[in-house]
């Protein structure tokens, strides 16, 4: 049975939900998990009981994602092609399978941090216009 005994987002500093976001975990409580599957949210957590399910993170994780890779790849890629130990068809599609990588990894931790965010800020509440 989930302990409902979570503290709201009221009395908690914003920087817990968003590290608990940051390691997979229920901005809520810390113990559940916070994806059934790769980027799909739970509908609530299985510690607490929190309607995580509620909170959209929409297009902000992919938005930061580029703003953080982009700039980075962009400045590897002018260094690599600036040097002449590689050949060019070495070094792009090693560039390529590491900027896939990178966002793969880097995508679902920044939708946890930004969830963290909008459970700190209320985002699962239920407001007045799901009521009726």
């Amino acid at each position: 049975m989930p302990d409902r005994s979570t503290p709201s987002p009221a009395k908690m500093p914003a920087w817990r939900p968003l590290l608990r976001g940051l390691a997979h975990r229920c901005p809520a409580c810390g113990r559940g998990k916070l994806y059934a599957r790769y980027l799909k949210q739970v509908d609530s957590c299985a510690a607490c009981g929190a309607p995580i399910g509620r909170i959209r993170a929409e297009d902000g994780p992919p938005w930061l994602t580029v703003l953080i890779l982009g700039p980075f790849l962009a400045g590897l890629t002018f260094i690599s092609a600036r040097q002449e130990s590689l050949p060019i068809w070495i070094t792009l599609p090693a560039l390529g399978a590491f900027a896939i990588l990178a966002v793969l990894m880097l995508l679902p931790r920044i939708k946890g941090a930004i969830i963290g965010l909008l459970w700190a800020m209320g985002g699962g509440e239920p407001d007045d216009s799901e009521a009726g």
